[in-house]
């Protein structure tokens, strides 16, 4: 998905300049925790998150996250802009929540980071071990 179809889905806004909205987007990922950005995102992702602050930017660079849209209209400060725009990461801006924003790019088909497999293999080791019989304390 180009970063012109996603600002069109997201009801969008161009925040760096020179923005190349030609730009391919293969997956999204929704987050806040930077952390989690770095253990789970792919080279590729589009991140969306609320945080605003420059260490956004720099997450992204190391992530190879390709663009950043900042939900619940929110507008980064300056110095994330500039870092931006000096790393070549397109920012944008939607007014919905990161439910929404995620929503509507995972309907229109831009699918997830793929943590989903991850995760379910986590939770289905979890769940086999609840089936095991509990020792009981006497």
């Amino acid at each position: 998905m180009t970063l012109e179809q996603v600002l069109s889905i997201i009801d969008g806004k161009v925040i760096t300049k020179n923005a190349d909205l030609s730009m391919q987007v293969d997956m999204a990922c929704g987050a806040d925790l930077m952390s989690d950005v770095l253990a789970f995102t792919h080279a590729g992702t589009l991140l969306l998150t609320g945080l605003t602050n420059p260490q956004v930017v720099r997450t992204a660079d190391m992530a190879g996250i390709k663009a950043i849209v900042f939900v619940r209209g929110k507008l980064p400060p300056s110095e994330t802009i500039a870092l931006a725009e000096q790393r070549d990461i397109p920012l944008l801006a939607s007014r919905y929540t990161m439910y929404e924003t995620c929503g509507r790019l995972y309907q229109a088909g831009l699918p997830s980071c793929g943590l989903f497999e991850l995760t379910s293999d986590l939770w289905q080791d979890a769940f086999d071990q609840d089936e095991q019989p509990h020792a009981k304390t006497p």
